[in-house]
């Protein structure tokens, strides 16, 4: 069990579950209890806090964004740099990284990419204004909210623009795919830098590639220093040439001939907005290995069919006919190479799919479902998935996921395939489970070689115990008998020894919520040992039943204290559900309520009156069928199940044939009631 994982920090912040690992700190989900609020809190790793510049670079992130407030940047709410502990409480985000949407999607629509940039570039306006160089600006690094908010976030290796901006290149930071050929090569950087990598991002989201992929880092900051990024164009037809000139001018390698300010790439963003045919005659001398003409009227124009902007499409091919004029013998024979390769792979290629390329002028166009998150089994029952496309599996494993849950899928979403075309799924996998041995009394050495044995990873700490030799272990993380994935990570209390202080456990821990005995105990130096559900118990969810030792128990400070806590399964509940009834009946008529077959209730009710009715019943652990009736015929079917004490489920509904407000019979124009169920 993680250690921060049930603690409670500075007296407030309750952790309640570990949201990710960065190279700096772990970030985890808690509660304020002050503010009853979700926060994230960023905990430096223990490891790095001794290290005087990861230290260095996490201050700075807290005192960059305390200095930030604006509604596309993470808010900051506290921050705290002790002896032994260095976190940063910030906003909650319930979304996912842009990188995940991008993976997700494959390629983003342009549209939707304009509006993520905008935000971007909002947040890095106000971050720039205030002397603050993101210098990593990365997908990773960007919260997308589910009504499509971005918030920024990461100022970890943030620099003020006032002091040091150097990055030496043998220790570049930042994801070497995104940062500035400035930053790579260890020059002075300015806020032009973070323009470049949103070039990248904006590139990526475009073209659902990155620009510059080589085999390891250093080729790739290679390349971010010398190699030209192939035109977005290219590589998605789809993109308005506008967009496509303000990517690359935001690109260039020189940070002279980028947009000067995030401002003024958000206004030229703008007024593509305003009018998407429009495009750009920027200078792309650094960036493409040219630059524009300055007189267009002497051209003909009439060869060109451009999508957008005839003058500028010519000012394109001219000046892409004259690329690499300068150094041109340098590379003349590479070029006659590369392009006799070309028309040797390109005519092999064409023997073999000349039938393909036929067959695929008139096979149909299908958009690609996203399977992702599906179950398979729901997937291949599906006649119309199985009409359009072939699937093959690979086995994936996620212990977080579902049992035959589809973890990805090849081609990605969104993108036009034909019918017919083979996608292959990563289906979850069944991870397999292995029962906790009871090692309690083992030493340490006999413990680790069982786990090992069983296909279990061990993590130690020292516990102090009153009973148990030194070196033998207390207890396990999870506990005896329970069941843990393969693989993952037993922890082993060792102990200690008795301490030389005693404490009591507190009094009055049974009948409280859990987050309030754990903080009880580690207030009076105690650590929680394991924690256990019982399904069982009468009482509320998260209340405790015992703790192991008892209240009022003298024992060792730093002794664990297990602790067995109610589900709340079995507590009584009370389940509620309204329910609307035929509107276009105007007369009086007998509602009646059964439970598991037993008459509950009999009413008189005229429905065009009562718009609905309410049915509420109290439970503990059983699932119950109710049936509603109207005039002695089936209405309706629902299920309620107090076990997991969620809103009851409409089942079914029937069609009833009632005597409407003129007497007759069921007025089909009366609220749609089929036999299917919701």
């Amino acid at each position: 069990m993680d250690k921060f994982i049930g603690k409670r920090l500075d007296g407030k912040y309750e952790i309640h579950d570990l949201l990710g690992v960065g190279g700096m700190a772990y970030v985890y989900r808690a509660y304020d209890r002050v503010e009853d609020r979700w926060v994230a809190i960023k905990i430096l790793k223990e490891e790095l806090a001794t290290n005087s510049d990861f230290l260095r670079r996490f201050r700075n992130e807290a005192k960059a964004i305390t200095l930030l407030s604006h509604p596309n940047i993470v808010e900051v709410f506290d921050v705290s740099f002790g002896d032994r502990l260095q976190y940063i409480v910030m906003e909650y985000i319930d979304g996912i990284s842009l990188k995940e949407y991008i993976e997700q999607e494959g390629t983003i629509r342009w549209q939707e990419a304009l509006h993520f940039t905008s935000q971007i570039l909002l947040a890095l306006e106000h971050a720039h204004g205030k002397g603050i160089i993101h210098r990593d600006i990365k997908p990773q690094n960007i919260m997308l909210l589910q009504d499509g908010t971005i918030k920024v976030a990461d100022f970890g290796i943030a620099r003020f623009s006032q002091s040091e901006t150097q990055t030496m290149t043998d220790k570049a930071i930042g994801s070497v795919h995104y940062i500035a050929p400035e930053q790579a090569r260890g020059d002075y950087i300015t806020d032009k830098a973070d323009i470049y990598s949103l070039g990248v991002v904006l590139y990526e989201m475009l073209t659902g590639r990155l620009p510059f992929v080589a085999e390891n880092a250093v080729s790739v900051a290679l390349m971010q220093l010398q190699a030209t990024a192939a035109m977005p164009r290219d590589l998605n037809p789809n993109i308005p040439r506008g967009l496509e000139q303000i990517t690359m001018h935001a690109m260039e390698k020189n940070p002279v001939n980028r947009f000067q300010s995030a401002g003024a790439m958000l206004d030229d963003l703008d007024a593509f907005r305003r009018n998407p045919a429009m495009t750009f005659h920027y200078d792309y001398q650094a960036q493409t290995g040219y630059r524009a003409p300055q007189a267009m009227d002497s051209y003909d124009n009439t060869r060109f069919t451009p999508a957008y902007d005839d003058s500028y499409e010519y000012e394109e091919e001219f000046v892409r006919s004259r690329r690499g004029a300068r150094g041109a013998m340098v590379v003349k024979g590479i070029l006659v190479a590369a392009i006799l390769v070309v028309l040797t792979v390109g005519a092999v290629w064409l023997l073999n799919n000349w039938e393909t390329l036929l067959e695929s002028e008139t096979s149909e166009q299908l958009e690609m479902p996203n399977f992702v998150g599906q179950l398979y089994e729901e997937v291949i029952g599906n006649e119309e998935y199985n009409a359009a496309f072939s699937f093959t599996t690979t086995e994936g494993n996620d212990p977080d996921k579902n049992p035959g849950e589809i973890l990805k899928q090849t081609p990605n979403a969104g993108i036009l395939v034909k019918k017919g075309r083979q996608v292959e799924l990563m289906v979850n996998g069944k991870v397999e489970q292995i029962p906790v041995p009871d090692m309690k009394g083992y030493s340490q050495a006999d413990a680790i070689a069982l786990l090992k044995q069983l296909n279990l990873k061990y993590k130690s700490e020292d516990v102090a115990d009153d009973e148990i030799d030194v070196g033998k272990i207390v207890s396990t993380d999870p506990p005896a008998g329970s069941m843990a994935d393969a693989g993952s990570i037993v922890i082993l209390r060792v102990s200690k020894g008795p301490a030389k202080k005693k404490v009591k456990v507190p009094d009055n821990l049974k009948g409280q919520l859990l987050y309030n005995v754990t903080a009880t105990l580690e207030d009076n130096g105690l650590v929680v040992g394991n924690i256990t559900y019982d399904d069982n118990s009468t009482e509320g969810k998260d209340i405790v039943i015992s703790t192991n030792p008892e209240s009022g128990t003298e024992v060792s400070e730093g002794a664990t204290v297990d602790i067995i806590v109610s589900s709340g399964m079995s507590a009584e509940k009370t389940l509620e559900k309204t329910i609307s009834l035929p509107q276009s009946i105007n007369t009086t008529v007998s509602l009646k309520v059964y439970r598991n077959g037993i008459q509950e209730e009999d009413v008189s009710i005229n429905p065009a009156m009562a718009g609905s009715y309410r049915v509420a019943f109290t439970g503990t652990s059983s699932v119950d069928t109710v049936i509603i009736t109207l005039n002695d015929q089936n209405y309706m079917e629902l299920s309620f199940d107090f076990k997991s004490g969620g809103e009851p489920v409409v089942v079914n509904t029937y069609e009833v044939n009632l005597p409407s407000d003129s007497g007759g019979g069921n007025d089909e124009s009366s609220d749609d009631i089929s036999e299917e169920g919701e």
